[in-house]
């Protein structure tokens, strides 16, 4: 009785707020519960730039070698069409890895051995090849239907499986949900090792059979008539994506992974049109982004790896987009803006051309000025958009401007657009002889596209029409009559 009330006038003054952890203790339980990003100290970039320590080695070289693979397949599977296919198998994975796990035992293996893990992981993956090719060749169903059933059915069996992998006693999940988000931290030298194996045996396939896969990606049924078995072609293709896959499962884990397929190889086509430099710019940016990704993952300790790869690639993505010199957003303005003055520079000196056509007795002659405001009733330009334009024609040597507001082309501007305007009344008269548009519209209708010519093709174009030319070289105007100060 004395005990309980000793220990109850103990408590009353005791709260539990003044109870404190040993500092050893407490300060592993705040680094195991802080999760606030700080930014580091010089000393700890220094460590991951340097690449001083053994982890952080062994998982950049990894990452980036799966990146390198990842983006040298990704790109025929980007031309094939099949983006999404790595998404589909990725996911097809996961029942094998939960099925590998439950069988191991019976096998006499273990169970979280990773090459078992991995082994299920291909068999699951080769198996949903194998379904989405069954689907789409033997069904009337398309390719994406096939890829959204096998995805669907194989990732809804992979969860199934790990939930029963819980509720086996000796299971508790085994840390197989590593393979749906990724655990890169936890990579090792056997791992880096087994990602370059694979990354070699893909990269010397690629080169064994690049002509096939090139023309399977390009034109499938020509490669089918010239005898190329299209069929295995495609599987093996497919069985590329699987091994790709399979690899990065640890990396980045089977959501992530279609990103490390997709987005390298659609960046690279913002860079070429050439397959090879395509391949080897995709690799690149793979390689970079899993270097990049891994090394920031290392400095920001509280920063998932898979994540930080996906986000580096992205951001290198989103660089291509807007300065791709082949497909960028940047270039392909700058290119229509070209165009523009250049089909204005066009249009200004045809309709000159032509106007100086229309006058009697001086046809053809350069030297005679026309008003400016005649040029200005042409078309529906604003004077600003012709005064500038009249500028530049200046400034190139095509036409001189006088003190009365009036302009007269020089020597070289009456031979480009006697050239242009010859080459606008041969689309004329094509389409007016093989496509059937009825004179009084046909001058629209060329204006479009007279602008693009080749120079075989305007050589097809004389020599298909035969046509009769004036005595200036200039086919006539198809035209019953041309009024006076305006252009047809």
């Amino acid at each position: 009785m004395s005990v309980l009330l000793l220990l109850t006038l103990f408590t009353a003054g005791f709260q539990i707020s003044d109870f404190r952890l040993p500092a050893p203790l407490l300060a592993v339980a705040e680094s195991l519960t802080n999760r606030s990003i700080a930014w580091p100290e010089w000393e700890q970039w220094k460590r991951v730039l340097l690449v001083q320590d053994y982890n952080t080695r062994v998982v950049m070289t990894g990452t980036g070698l799966l990146g390198m693979a990842a983006g040298l397949v990704g790109s025929f599977t980007l031309l094939r069409r099949r983006a999404l296919m790595g998404d589909a198998l990725s996911h097809a994975t996961l029942p094998g890895v939960g099925l590998a796990f439950l069988l191991a035992p019976y096998l006499g293996l273990d169970g979280k051995s990773l090459s078992v893990l991995l082994t299920g992981a291909a068999l699951s993956g080769i198996l949903g090849v194998v379904a989405i090719l069954y689907i789409r060749n033997l069904t009337r169903l398309k390719e994406d239907a096939a890829l959204a059933i096998v995805l669907s059915v194989f990732f809804g069996a992979g969860i199934a499986i790990l939930t029963i992998v819980q509720q086996v006693p000796s299971g508790h999940a085994a840390g197989l949900e590593s393979f749906i988000y990724g655990k890169t931290a936890s990579m090792i030298a056997s791992d880096a090792q087994l990602i370059a194996t694979a990354g070699l045996l893909s990269m010397i396939i690629i080169a064994l059979l690049y002509k096939e896969l090139t023309l399977l990606c390009f034109d499938e049924g020509f490669a089918g008539a010239r005898g190329y078995p299209v069929f295995f072609l495609d599987l093996l293709l497919m069985a590329l994506v699987v091994i790709v896959t399979i690899i990065g499962l640890q990396a980045v884990g089977l959501v992530l992974m279609i990103a490390l397929l997709v987005i390298p190889a659609a960046a690279a086509r913002f860079w070429t049109h050439d397959l090879k430099r395509m391949m080897l710019i995709s690799s690149g940016i793979g390689g970079g982004g899993g270097l990049a990704g891994s090394a920031m993952s290392a400095v920001f300790p509280n920063l998932p790896s898979g994540a930080m790869i996906v986000i580096v690639c992205s951001c290198l993505f989103f660089l291509s987009l807007l300065f791709g010199r082949s497909r960028g957003v940047l270039v392909r303005i700058a290119r229509r803006w070209d165009l523009n003055r250049s089909v204005d520079r066009q249009h200004l000196l045809r309709g000159m051309y032509e106007l100086l056509e229309a006058r009697e007795p001086e046809t053809g002659s350069g030297a005679i000025g026309m008003p400016f405001s005649q040029l200005l009733a042409m078309r529906t330009w604003s004077s600003f958009r012709l005064l500038r334009q009249i500028e530049r024609c200046r400034r190139a040597g095509l036409l001189v401007r006088h003190d009365n507001a009036r302009l007269s082309l020089t020597e070289a501007g009456l031979a480009e657009a006697s050239r242009l305007v010859h080459e606008h009344r041969l689309w004329e008269l094509y389409l007016i002889t093989q496509a059937d548009v009825a004179p009084a519209r046909v001058d629209q209708a060329a204006d479009t596209i007279e602008h693009v010519l080749e120079p075989e093709l305007i050589v097809q174009l004389e020599e298909l029409l035969a046509q009769q030319r004036m005595s200036c070289g200039v086919v006539a105007s198809p035209h019953p009559t041309i009024e006076q100060g305006r252009m047809p």
